[in-house]
């Protein structure tokens, strides 16, 4: 994700990043330049059509179209942006969950239970970053944290990892409670964020693996495609040759729009503008580990 100050106008205006779409558009542009440069001049030079062909008529054609085909990329880009923000909503919630089952089994465990305090204080950072890699299908076992009972190698990286450690925590929890450490009533205290990382883990899930519809896409496309295509044929009669920087920037702007919305609908890779999911899993790990630093908090200043 970029780091940047939206207050920055200059910087914005005179800088490209590798995230600016004109750097992915370049070649497109030049090939649409290309094509509304021949149409010119083939109707000014060699057909010398004037100012009476039907042709300039289909300037109508453009000016009833236009405002369908922003309401299109409108829809594209605001479902595109729910996407990316329910993403985000999800991880917000995991960075929450897993403080609060930090904080709950760190006051739950007695002193002498280091062995199971260092369990979870690797293995609930290890969800995060399992489940940053499941998403990105992409495994690293350098992000992995070996506890004193559970290793990389008890896992099979081939299957769901993120399930597999969830099951470990949660079944360490009940080992626990069947040893009598944890209460049963403990675990009504400590359930919903035991629930939550599966829940957060297939809620991700649902918004990677479901994109928009093909045929909608599809749709979208073309429809710019033939938009801007059709541009040099109207525009030429009024504009000559200036109808060349106008078709790419009409092409610029929707095509722009289109390509933000297909980066941006699946906010879960490593892309510019998706979601910084290493600086996440970090805090995590950072916040967990602050937590079972401390077994009293505060209480133990008052003592």
């Amino acid at each position: 994700m970029v780091d940047y100050n939206p207050k920055d106008w200059f910087r914005f205006i005179t800088t490209y990043n590798r995230a600016d779409t004109l750097r992915q558009l370049s070649l497109a542009l030049l090939a649409i330049g290309f094509y509304s440069f021949l149409i010119a001049f083939l109707i000014i030079h060699v057909f010398k059509l004037d100012d009476t062909s039907p042709l300039r008529h289909i300037t109508v054609m453009h000016t009833l179209l236009g405002f369908v085909i922003s309401m299109l990329l409108v829809f594209r880009t605001n479902s595109a942006y729910d996407r990316w923000w329910e993403g985000r909503r999800l991880w917000g919630s995991l960075v929450n969950n897993s403080r609060n089952m930090a904080l709950k089994i760190n006051q739950l465990l007695d002193d002498d239970q280091a062995e199971h305090r260092q369990f979870f204080q690797t293995m609930i950072p290890n969800f995060a970053f399992a489940l940053k890699n499941h998403l990105r299908e992409r495994p690293n076992p350098a992000e992995f944290a070996d506890s004193s009972t559970f290793h990389f190698t008890d896992l099979h990286a081939a299957d769901h990892v993120p399930n597999q450690i969830a099951s470990a925590i949660f079944g360490r929890v009940a080992t626990l409670q069947r040893q009598g450490i944890l209460l049963p009533e403990h675990m009504l205290v400590l359930n919903p964020e035991l629930l939550s990382l599966m829940d957060i883990c297939g809620a991700c899930e649902r918004i990677k693996n479901t994109p928009i519809p093909f045929s909608y896409s599809t749709f979208i496309k073309k429809f710019v495609f033939t938009f801007c295509v059709t541009l040099p044929f109207g525009y030429a009669f009024t504009l000559d040759y200036l109808v060349v920087p106008l078709v790419m920037f009409v092409f610029y702007v929707l095509a722009s729009l289109e390509t933000i919305a297909e980066e941006i609908e699946n906010p879960f890779g490593d892309d510019a503008n998706d979601l910084p999911l290493e600086t996440i899993c970090t805090t995590i790990k950072k916040t967990v580990v602050q937590a079972f630093d401390q077994k009293y908090g505060f209480g133990s200043v008052a003592r």
